[in-house]
């Protein structure tokens, strides 16, 4: 088997047909195997698969076993020289996976390979090549600051406006369609699962990296990513933005150490601080409606994050949640 297609379903059964659909009318020249991971959601994705697309192996857990986990499930039923870890809510363009493929092998030293990921409106999602964090371009993180200076190297993000011709050694690809050759995933244990979620993509580039290896983006290839087709389902209580840095910290404790992840949770209270102090300075003199209504909402996202960063909104206290998240 060339490839082994590993795709994680939370509550995303009305994208799975286009993401199959595309598979199957794109992939030519592979012999290939598509493995669905259902992390207890229930939402009619079995019958879908095993009434339309009965040549796919559906994998069924009882419980939400997290992102990490689940892909490693998939791959543990998987037989493919490569492994392709995809999103649900994806659809193939072209010929993107066997250009993947062809450059992973091709490539000397090649571990990991990841392409354009292009949003509903054909923009680009900037997500899909970044920098392994730091403390720098974690407090700097705007997307007003990207656009207006896209190339710079905090960002991580120069390949995606060069369009090279062949593929670019980068940092970190998107977790949303990574290619791994099978002997390189097995011999860096998988995906780590102290992550439930978000930062699982960057961990395993970095233990991709670790183990001397190459991690590449490659322009050529071009997937269509809906993005947060799961991650929306819970929309409560600025839950993501929650997760990501709680998991980030994490990553920069298991890259760098304590007290660098100590720093990291410090200054991202002393940010969130500050724009909680702008946002209701502004909710109070601003008299237009709708951006008071914008502006409550982000106030209410960075109070969150605020008390995150003192140690009052820990996730994972309650670990119930993971039975209502991906």
């Amino acid at each position: 088997m060339d490839l082994s297609i590993i795709i994680v379903n939370w509550k995303s059964a009305g994208y799975i047909r286009k993401c199959l659909d595309s598979i199957y009318r794109s992939i030519r020249g592979l012999h290939f195997e598509i493995i669905v991971v259902d992390n207890a959601s229930f939402d009619g994705c079995e019958d879908i698969i095993k009434r339309d697309y009965r040549e796919v192996q559906y994998l069924q857990s009882q419980e939400n076993l997290g992102f990490a986990t689940a892909n490693n499930l998939g791959y543990a039923n998987s037989t493919g020289d490569s492994l392709l870890f995809l999103n649900p809510d994806t659809e193939v363009i072209g010929s993107a996976l066997k250009i993947m493929y062809d450059h992973l092998w091709k490539v000397p030293g090649a571990g990991a390979i990841g392409c354009t990921l292009l949003n509903a409106n054909g923009t680009i999602q900037t997500s899909c090549v970044q920098p392994f964090p730091t403390l720098l371009n974690q407090l700097l993180d705007s997307e007003f600051l990207k656009q207006r200076m896209p190339k710079l190297k905090l960002w991580g993000m120069k390949p995606l406006y060069e369009v090279p011709s062949s593929p670019v050694l980068v940092d970190v690809v998107s977790g949303a369609c990574i290619m791994v050759k099978r002997s390189v995933f097995e011999s860096i244990e998988c995906f780590s699962t102290e992550y439930f979620m978000y930062a699982e993509d960057v961990d395993l580039c970095y233990k991709i990296k670790k183990a001397g290896r190459g991690v590449y983006y490659t322009g050529a290839a071009t997937i269509v990513h809906y993005g947060g087709g799961s991650s929306r389902q819970q929309g409560v209580n600025h839950f993501a933005a929650l997760v990501t840095r709680q998991s980030l910290q994490k990553f920069l404790h298991k890259s760098r150490g304590h007290l660098y992840s100590k720093f990291y949770r410090f200054s991202t209270g002393m940010t969130a601080l500050c724009r909680v102090i702008l946002m209701a300075l502004l909710i109070a003199i601003i008299p237009n409606k709708e951006s008071r209504i914008s502006l409550k909402v982000s106030l209410s996202k960075w109070t969150r994050i605020l008390l995150w960063s003192l140690g009052f909104d820990e996730w994972g206290r309650n670990r119930s949640i993971k039975k209502t998240v991906r």
